[in-house]
This record gives structure tokens, C-alpha cells and sequence, in this order.
């Protein structure tokens, strides 16, 4: 009589189904319940407590920045500091993604590039693009281009150096067989090679969303005029954690839903790339 493999304990355990979902929502029950009490425990003893708001606090918070038209400026906060935000993270992620891609291709296909480009490259990897932040504004100015070239220059590296790594992995026998066959070196990397790094691309990005929302937030918290950023920092002067804690959320919800997308795109043209990886 076989064994039923484990739900939950144990390196063979299998979780599926209701039970998968149930484990799943546990460690969001568990946040929420926490921060319930330790709000209540403080608002019993200050009434006026603003470290931990209530989440009926939160929701009004919500209601006046994103549903109540600004008399100063004639626009619901929230979604104009979102659609800036989005705006300057998806260009200045796209343009990373673009350049990354068609370095870390020729890079790794090609061995006279590699040899002009990788040491330059592990160097700007090396410098932490905070650090460079004034000498980028100075450059730059304090429009869109200085908050888009620090999302560019800050993962754009990250993702050649990752392309780069995945062609070096493929088969050499494949290229060989390509040559052999009358493919030229441009139709081999464009047309051959470049597909098969797509979805090698579309994971380097899913881990790069989380260091491109950093920049973007440091870009706005100190040069901008709107933004999720901007805002964020503008009302921590007032203490205002009902206005500070929704934001947080719903950066971290834009970027769980940019995750979940990219991971459906792969999951839709990209079959053969997660069977390979299983």
C-alpha cells in the first residue's frame, strides 16, 4: 500500500489544491491580525495614535487621495502620482531590458565584444547607483530624464551580465550545426539564439522590478513634483502613516501584479523555457 506524500511537512511534501490556496493566505491572516491588535492596543491608550492607524482611518485616507478631486491642483492624488510613477519605471525598465538584452547577446556570442565590453560592464555593475544619484541630477537635471536614467542605470548590468550567462549555457554544438547549415552570424543571433533568450530575459526582469522600484522612489523623494515616491516623503513631515501605509501597499500590489504578469506571459509563450527549467 503506497504512502500519501505530506501536505505541508517534509522535503516530498505536496500541497495542492485547497490546501495550497489555505497556505498560501496563512502569512497575510497572520500580518493583518497583528497589526490589528497593535493598533487597537494603541488606540486604546492614545485615541490620537498616528504610528499605527486603524484600518477605517486608512480607508478614508484612500478615499481622499484617490477619489476626491484636489482643490489646489484639480487631480485625484493617487492616480496621477501612480500613472507618473508607472510612467517613468516602465521606461526606464524597457530601455534597460532593450540595451541589456542586445549587449549580453553579442557579449556572449560573439568573443571580440566580450572582450570589449565585460570588464566595463562588471565595473558599472559595481557602482551603487545611490551613490551616483547628485552627480545624475547635476547631468541630467531634475526633469524625468535624471529618475529614468537611474531605473536605467541601475539594472540595465544586472541584465546584461544575466544574458549574457544564458547564451554562454547553450549548447556550442548548436551553433556549430547553425554555421554549418549556411546561417550567418547575424540571422544566428537574431534569429536563432535571440528567441531562446526571450524568456531568459522575462525572469531577469521579474527579479529586477524590485531594485527598479527603489530607484524610482529614491529618484522621487528627492527631485519631483509628483509620484508615489514624492508623495510618500511629502507627508512623512506630518507624521501622516494613514496616507504612508496605503501608498506602501500599493506600490508592493503594482509590483506583485507586474510579477504575476510577466510570469503569465511566460507561462503563455514561453511553455517549452518552464518545462526546460523544472
Amino acid at each position: 500500500m503506497s504512502q500519501q506524500p505530506a501536505k505541508f511537512f517534509g522535503i516530498h511534501a505536496q500541497p495542492r489544491g485547497g490546501w495550497k490556496w489555505l497556505l498560501a493566505v496563512i502569512p497575510f491572516l497572520l500580518v493583518l491580525i497583528i497589526y490589528s491588535v497593535a493598533s487597537d492596543l494603541r488606540h486604546r491608550d492614545n485615541p490620537h495614535d498616528k504610528l499605527l492607524p486603524t484600518f477605517t482611518q486608512m480607508a478614508d485616507a484612500v478615499k481622499r487621495m484617490a477619489f476626491t478631486e484636489d482643490r489646489r491642483s484639480g487631480h485625484y492624488l493617487m492616480v496621477q502620482d501612480t500613472l507618473s510613477s508607472l510612467q517613468r519605471l516602465l521606461t526606464g525598465v524597457f530601455l534597460a531590458a532593450l540595451v541589456g538584452l542586445l549587449l549580453g547577446l553579442n557579449m556572449g556570442l560573439f568573443p571580440g565584444v566580450d572582450a570589449l565590453l565585460r570588464s566595463f560592464i562588471t565595473f558599472i555593475s559595481m557602482i551603487p547607483p545611490l551613490a551616483i544619484l547628485p552627480i545624475i541630477f547635476i547631468s541630467f537635471g531634475v526633469d524625468e530624464t535624471a529618475k529614468i536614467m537611474l531605473i536605467f542605470l541601475g539594472i540595465f548590468p544586472i541584465i546584461t551580465r544575466d544574458i549574457y550567462l544564458a547564451v554562454q549555457q547553450l549548447p556550442k554544438e548548436q551553433i556549430t550545426k547553425a554555421l554549418t547549415l549556411g546561417a550567418s552570424q547575424l540571422a544566428l543571433a537574431y534569429r536563432i539564439i535571440l528567441p531562446q533568450i526571450l524568456p531568459r530575459l522575462i525572469d531577469t526582469l521579474r527579479l529586477a522590478l524590485g531594485a527598479a522600484w527603489l530607484f524610482l522612489i529614491a529618484a522621487e523623494a528627492i527631485s519631483s513634483t509628483d509620484g508615489l515616491g514624492y508623495r510618500i516623503f511629502l507627508v512623512r513631515r506630518y507624521l501622516a502613516m494613514d496616507v504612508i501605509l496605503p501608498y506602501v501597499l500599493w506600490i508592493t500590489l503594482l509590483g506583485f501584479t507586474m510579477d504575476w504578469g510577466l510570469r503569465m506571459l511566460l507561462r503563455w509563450r514561453f511553455k517549452w523555457y518552464l518545462e526546460s527549467n523544472k
